[in-house]
């Protein structure tokens, strides 16, 4: 590591890489383990999802088990379906919970993602979930919490093709969100991570990686076709200083989340941190 630039952003864990395994239900209520393996191996930061906090829903003991580790709370997945006109008086709660508990951690950002539930009603339902991510992230920015978008890719989401970027990120209220880039989902989604990163740049507040070489989907990091040393060298010139969160999907998260969550930071730390420049 002697003479590698340290970039300004900071390199954190998104606990989804646990939840590939039986939709979770493998290793539920296990937040503290995947705080104490994130941190053991070497990432600053934890993206947890709001639904799957298990006993650490409680912010007294979610800030105990982080500050024994090390490690902050980077941002919370808040992942609804938010398929009708406004929000459902369920997922108001539950956000509204979300944002309460994120007060509890200053700078963490609350992460907005839809849960994808099919591409029919393609027009209505794009505007109606851009208009729920604005209202969420106005009540979020209201109690001091920065909030983002994070688009996903899966066959049956409306925010996967080009079209759905321009229409959904164009009618995000951009004084009250930003964008997170996951650049595995950009791939799959047919668009190039970081041509769509230059183009809606002013917007990202938060990224996330993972890798991907469309065999059918996503790989672990490192072994895909995702130019990391360019995107991320990009946005050292852009000046970003956030959280670039890996999301591993690769096929041996399922059976392997620890090794492959040790494995990222690894590959970080000997392959992508050396390829980084400050000019």
């Amino acid at each position: 590591m002697s003479g590698t630039f340290i970039p300004p952003f900071r390199f954190g864990a998104e606990v989804y890489t646990w939840f590939m395994k039986e939709n979770g239900k493998a290793h539920a209520n296990r937040l503290d383990h995947m705080i104490r393996v994130s941190a053991e191996a070497g990432f600053t930061g934890i993206e947890p999802v709001h639904s799957w906090m298990g006993d650490l829903s409680d912010p007294a003991r979610l800030e105990d088990e982080l500050r024994r580790a090390g490690i902050d709370l980077a941002a919370l997945a808040l992942v609804l379906e938010w398929n009708g006109p406004e929000e459902t008086e369920e997922e108001r709660r539950q956000a509204d919970e979300t944002i309460r508990l994120l007060q509890r951690f200053p700078g963490a950002l609350l992460c907005t993602v839809q849960i994808p539930t099919g591409r029919h009603e393609l027009e209505a339902r794009r505007q109606h979930l851009a208009s729920i991510v604005n209202a969420v992230s106005r009540r979020a920015a209201d109690a001091g919490i920065i909030a983002t978008f994070h688009p996903n890719s899966p066959h049956t989401s409306i925010s996967r093709t080009e079209e759905d970027y321009r229409i959904i990120l164009e009618s995000l209220n951009a004084s009250v969100t930003g964008w997170t880039p996951d650049v595995g989902h950009i791939a799959n989604g047919g668009m190039d991570p970081l041509a769509k990163m230059q183009e809606y740049a002013s917007l990202i507040n938060h990224v996330h990686y993972k890798d991907w070489d469309g065999n059918p989907e996503f790989v672990v990091m490192g072994a895909g076709k995702i130019d990391f040393a360019g995107i991320t060298n990009w946005l050292v010139r852009q000046g970003y200083e956030g959280w670039i969160v890996c999301e591993d999907e690769g096929v041996e998260a399922v059976d392997d989340p620890d090794g492959v969550t040790r494995h990222d930071w690894r590959w970080i730390r000997d392959t992508l941190l050396p390829a980084l420049s400050d000019s």
